[in-house]
């Protein structure tokens, strides 16, 4: 019988490990068709999921109604089932180079449980290669089995987009791969079960794992043309957004725009592929300058900023500013490589008074990730505001209300732009 049958009529069971942002509506979404294994190392997250709770804050309580899962955190669980999904963070290290400890780990979990006729698949974002060098030796060394013959691997990369109701798991085409034909097949219909827009199968793994890296390269170079183009515009006291909106009006310009491009995606993967690239005796000129303008952006808005306050005729040390928004990007909880940080540690390094918020990041958790804390509210008598996340609870907030929070001469900085046409007496700016 096949793996898709098994899991189809419940005689053997699918384990998810890895319940963050991606897997855990991977998960869910298969607990509503088929028997599953919920399989993360943080017990605190574990028992929020069973009480109906997304640790993430991304899904209602109702998303674990009428579902046959099982939430652990103990490996003996995973022997249950027969095919493994793995969808680990792959983030990068102080240096910017790829750091595959969880997978690595989160592989020798699976590789210590895996038994013949089982299937891995892996969901997190690698540079292409990684699957079959990295993590099919580990897998081997660790059951003793021996890779196609005994078990097999696909790669099927995560296109989860957080805090997007739209574009879900089941309207987004599942990418697919497996080891060899069977593989291919068996995979593309287990995801089907879930994935309503199907699924597109690649050639090979190495092509799968491309395919991925390239989406958010891609969307990272072109985020960091629209950042230097923000940088020449305002030399020539040019908005970037007006020629932008101008710009759009052609049928096959792209749309991006520019801003502090952080999170565990675009901010990170590009640095996977230039990894392999330099591994390969290439150095990513194109992909490199990209990175270089994107993580220079909060020293570029806090020089912009400081400049402001004092042409405003006030001393950059004697200066109190507002940050609203610290998390990666608009709408969502998560604050992992937030380029907000940078902008703040810019700020402090000119000896301003900074004070932050945000309604939906953990003030404990940025203090954990970033050395210091949110305040509940805003105070008053700031000499700049900064909109640094376009949250939709400060979209209907008014020039009035910004100008009751700062004094005589008050900057209001507008990083995505939102407040355009907007501001007119406090002195605006935006990229």
């Amino acid at each position: 019988m096949s793996i898709y049958k098994e899991l189809k009529d419940k005689k053997t069971r699918l384990s998810l490990i890895g319940l963050g942002y991606v897997g855990l509506p991977i998960a869910l979404a298969f607990a509503k068709k088929i028997s599953v294994i919920g399989f993360d190392v943080n017990d605190s997250r574990i028992e929020l999921m069973r009480r109906k709770i997304d640790p993430s804050d991304e899904l209602e309580s109702e998303a674990f109604d009428d579902i046959d899962i099982k939430f652990t955190s103990d490996t003996e669980d995973l022997k249950e089932a027969s095919f493994h999904i793995i969808a680990v963070p792959t983030p990068i290290d102080k240096n910017k180079l790829p750091d595959l400890y969880p997978l690595n780990q989160a592989t020798k979990t699976v590789g210590s449980i895996l038994k013949k006729g089982d299937y891995v698949v892996y969901e997190s974002t690698v540079f292409p290669g990684a699957t079959e060098e990295n993590c099919i030796p580990v897998l081997e060394k660790m059951s003793g089995l021996k890779y196609i013959k005994d078990f097999k691997v696909g790669y099927s990369p995560e296109r989860i987009n957080p805090g997007d109701k739209e574009h879900t798991l089941s309207t987004i085409k599942k990418v697919v791969s497996g080891c060899d034909e069977e593989s291919l097949e068996q995979i593309a219909l287990v995801y089907e079960l879930v994935v309503e827009a199907g699924a597109f199968k690649t050639t090979s793994i190495k092509v799968a794992e491309a395919a991925k890296i390239i989406e958010n390269t891609q969307r990272d170079v072109n985020i960091a043309l629209m950042n230097e183009l923000s940088m020449i515009f305002n030399k020539m006291n040019i908005n970037t957004y007006e020629v932008l909106e101008a710009a759009e009006t052609k049928w096959n310009f792209l749309r991006f725009y520019p801003g502090l491009v952080g999170g565990h995606c675009i901010g990170v993967d590009s640095y996977y592929l230039t990894f392999k690239a330099s591994e390969l005796g290439h150095y990513a000129q194109v992909i490199n300058s990209g990175r270089s303008v994107n993580d220079g952006m909060g020293k570029y808005l806090a020089t912009q900023l400081v400049k402001k306050i004092t042409q405003a005729g006030k001393n950059a040390l004697d200066s109190k500013v507002l940050v609203m928004g610290a998390t990666f990007k608009e709408d969502v909880s998560d604050i992992r490589n937030s380029k907000v940080a940078d902008l703040i540690n810019e700020l402090k390094a000119y000896g301003i008074n900074v004070e932050v918020i945000d309604p939906l990041a953990s003030s404990d958790e940025f203090q954990e990730e970033y050395g210091f804390g949110l305040i509940p509210k805003p105070n008053s008598s700031y000499d700049a505001v900064i909109v640094a996340v376009a949250h939709k609870q400060y979209l209907d907030l008014d020039e009035e209300y910004f100008s009751s929070i700062t004094n005589n001469n008050g900057v209001f900085m507008d990083v995505k732009g939102k407040y355009r046409a907007k501001i007119k007496k406090l002195t605006y700016m935006s990229l």
